[in-house]
């Protein structure tokens, strides 16, 4: 039960931002975590961060995700994340945990997070929205900017 709580505050940390230093057997990994998905699969990885992310109260009030919604998303995943440690990867989980500890599982699952990401921002309407926010910048304010940083050199 420890190590089940170790995987699950392992990939509660997926969605967090820094990076975790690899060893071979997290690269070993990761490689066998990113190979062994589909883009359904990464699909509602990304579908499970956004229905946790969602629960922020900041958030929450700019989605239409249910508490149904949210643990059926948190069931796909779980059921993703066990069928490659415990089934897929099993044998390079098993060596990443021997030799490395829980920090390469993290390194390994927010690997998987960013390949996961970059399919979603890979979608034309996403990096649409995405990109609109330099509509709404100052271009005065940058071409000052960009002129200070270059009396700098």
């Amino acid at each position: 039960m420890k190590k089940l709580a170790v995987i699950v505050g392992v990939l509660s940390l997926t969605a967090q931002a820094g990076s975790a230093s690899a060893g071979v057997y997290a690269d070993d990994l990761t490689r066998c975590v990113v190979s062994s998905t589909s883009a359904s699969d990464r699909i509602s990885f990304i579908r499970w961060m956004f229905g946790a992310m969602s629960a922020h109260d900041e958030v929450a009030p700019l989605s239409t995700v249910t508490p149904e919604q949210r643990a059926s998303m948190t069931e796909e995943a779980a059921k993703i994340v066990q069928r490659l440690i415990l089934t897929d990867c099993r044998e390079q989980s098993s060596n990443a945990l021997k030799y490395e500890g829980e920090t390469a599982l993290k390194s390994s699952f927010e690997v998987f997070g960013k390949v996961a990401m970059g399919d979603l921002m890979g979608d034309p309407k996403v990096s649409t929205a995405f990109g609109g926010m330099d509509s709404y910048f100052d271009v005065d304010l940058w071409e000052a900017f960009s002129q200070e940083v270059a009396a700098r050199d």
